[in-house]
């Protein structure tokens, strides 16, 4: 059995997508950040940069427990238990890594960013807004540019490099993006979306309530580190 903590942000549905396509075995243990569960002494022993998603895996390597954060290496790590959605060829399966380490590596944070100024950021952050957005433009771009005589992002099967880049890049509407002009992107989030794993996973994380609409001011400085936790 596999322990998920988790709430709904991309980076967690990425890991119920993941244990939903590998049929294993899990049990969802909500971390509402809202609240700022994260920020417990009991869950910075699971992961010290008190973040989700973690996973603890009970039948782990030699079957013992093991526990796994930072969303890309619980995805390594799952591919690798099962044997699935990462190939065991080195070329095919460089592939998918380095797909995977640029979502890790730009497209969750660029977009993460591109969310907070939207949302969370007072007024007058025009540079700010014109960077981000410009910058998950371009990946946007890349993405579709990779797609378009592609199926999959790797350019084999169907991978965690897929599934790690979904729940980001279908988020338009909160990103303020469009994929008008970007059709081979379109095609391949309605592909992804339209698996049976996916609708399963996204459906558990449509059902997850969070405090995120009542949470207090200090909850979100300390979130977001400004005001009193702010070190600038």
């Amino acid at each position: 059995m596999i322990d998920l903590y988790a709430l709904t942000s991309p980076n967690v549905v990425k890991i119920f997508i993941a244990l939903e396509e590998l049929e294993l075995p899990y049990e969802t243990k909500l971390v509402d950040v809202w609240k700022g569960e994260h920020f417990t002494s009991d869950f910075a022993r699971l992961n010290p940069n008190r973040k989700i998603p973690v996973i603890v895996d009970h039948d782990g390597p030699g079957g013992t427990p093991v526990t796994v954060f930072e969303s890309g290496a619980i995805l390594v790590y799952l591919a690798e238990k099962t044997g699935r959605l990462l190939p065991a060829e080195p070329r095919a399966r460089l592939e998918v890594l380095q797909w995977l380490m640029l979502q890790v590596a730009s497209v969750g944070p660029m977009c993460g960013q591109l969310v907070h100024f939207r949302r969370y950021a007072p007024s007058g952050n025009d540079y700010s807004m014109s960077r981000y957005r410009t910058e998950v433009n371009r990946l946007f771009d890349l993405y579709d540019e990779r797609l378009r005589e592609r199926d999959h992002v790797a350019g084999g099967a169907y991978s965690i490099a897929d599934i790690a880049a979904f729940p980001w890049l279908r988020n338009v509407d909160l990103l303020g993006m469009s994929l008008a002009a970007r059709p081979n992107l379109a095609r391949w989030i309605e592909t992804l979306a339209g698996r049976p794993a996916a609708q399963r996973a996204l459906a558990k994380v449509a059902t997850i309530q969070t405090a995120r609409d009542t949470a207090s001011d200090d909850v979100k400085d300390r979130i977001f580190q400004r005001g009193d936790y702010a070190r600038a």
